[in-house]
């Protein structure tokens, strides 16, 4: 499902101009579905749907920007944009996927 997720946002990418702010936040969701399989799968899932593309996706980071402008300057850090993008596309807080089942092997032995 990664490689998925990421074919859809390279062809998304190929549509805006090489490093604007829309393609700078398929690269940041490209960070995120390396990282994070489970997010990968939302991804590529809402991508399916025009309304959730990289292009929308950046009028939400700009929005967020345009709301703390000091004078004629804003900013959003990276953890901002990635926080925007996670409640944008409904992805769980990094860490927070299903977490990994151990197992006792005495378990099997008695």
């Amino acid at each position: 499902m990664v490689y998925e997720a990421i074919e859809k946002l390279r062809a998304q990418q190929s549509k805006v101009r090489e490093r604007s702010a829309p393609w700078m936040v398929a690269e940041q969701l490209i960070d995120i579905c390396r990282r994070e399989p489970e997010s990968a799968e939302l991804i590529a899932q809402d991508l399916e749907n025009p309304e959730m593309g990289i292009v929308q996706a950046e009028k939400q980071i700009k929005a967020f920007a345009d709301a703390h402008k000091t004078g004629h300057f804003s900013c959003v850090s990276p953890e901002e944009a990635e926080g925007i993008l996670r409640k944008f596309y409904g992805l769980p807080e990094p860490g927070a996927a299903r977490p990994a089942v151990l197992v006792d092997l005495a378990d099997f032995l008695r």
